[in-house]
């Protein structure tokens, strides 16, 4: 626990953070941790987000933030260039000037435990939680856990989407309506990568983000489990609460939770079916 009589630095809450969830543990792909600011700047608020973006950043400022924990990183690709005539560079150089230091918490927190799949199992109320994918120590990426009480698929995509933060995207399935599923296998963000896994596991559903056309139609067609695909925004908001709270009762400092929608999809439409 911090030091409650002395403000705490950036530093000191990037330290905390690396140790609830270790660089090590991000994919070797992956760019997590410090990304700009003053190491030695006090923090007294802290903006929790997925992404990001302008509108967060303009966000961060006007609530007095002093760091943004943001799960994407900023800076995934190689740039040539940060002017501030380029998009990444006039992120950057708004929250330079405004004494806003940005940290970025990524696969290793997918894969910590309590990880992003954490939060967004218990959002939907599963049990018995193992990983997906197990990776050492507990940790894997995905949680697959009991739904209790158990429903049918149709029910169970309403139930997710009362469950999770609404977007244009919405929720949709695939599968028989009627299936009844008891066993239910999460992924916080893309997760098509991870379907034979969820077939080999058994589970009767699994849900993630960003499923594509002809993945999620050959896993079908060879009678996996039923899928559920919801916005990868929505699935990776629940763990801004869970890290806010720990932030909380680690520091005793004002952390804000970013509900701006930073789903790119932002208009929905279904044809009217003709009589």
């Amino acid at each position: 626990m911090t030091d409650t009589a002395a403000v705490p630095t950036v530093r000191d809450v990037i330290d905390a953070l690396d140790r609830r969830y270790p660089r090590e543990w991000a994919e070797s792909w992956d760019r997590v941790g410090m990304v700009l600011g003053d190491f030695e700047h006090p923090v007294q608020r802290v903006l929790c987000v997925v992404d990001c973006v302008p509108e967060t950043a303009e966000e961060a400022i006007a609530v007095g933030a002093d760091l943004i924990v943001a799960h994407h990183p900023l800076l995934l690709k190689p740039v040539s260039s940060i002017a501030p005539d380029t998009y990444k560079g006039r992120i950057i150089h708004r929250l330079i000037r405004s004494d806003v230091s940005l940290y970025v918490a990524h696969t290793n927190a997918d894969v910590a435990d309590p990880g992003v799949s954490d939060a967004l199992a218990a959002r939907l109320g599963l049990r018995d939680l193992r990983p997906l994918v197990p990776s050492e120590s507990g940790r894997g990426l995905g949680r697959i856990g009991v739904l209790a009480p158990p429903m049918d698929l149709s029910e169970l995509t309403g139930f997710v989407a009362s469950r999770l933060p609404a977007t244009a995207a919405g929720v949709r399935s695939a599968g028989d309506p009627s299936l009844v599923v008891r066993t239910l296998a999460v992924c916080g963000g893309a997760g098509d990568t991870f379907l034979a896994d969820a077939a080999r596991a058994g589970v009767d559903a699994y849900l993630c983000a960003d499923l594509r056309h002809h993945p999620a139609s050959e896993h079908l067609a060879g009678e996996g489990p039923a899928l559920i695909d919801v916005a990868h925004w929505a699935t990776e908001r629940p763990w801004l609460d869970d890290v806010a709270a720990w932030l909380r009762g680690e520091f005793g400092f004002d952390v804000v939770v970013s509900d701006l929608d930073t789903d790119p999809w932002t208009l929905f439409h279904k044809k009217e079916t003709l009589p």
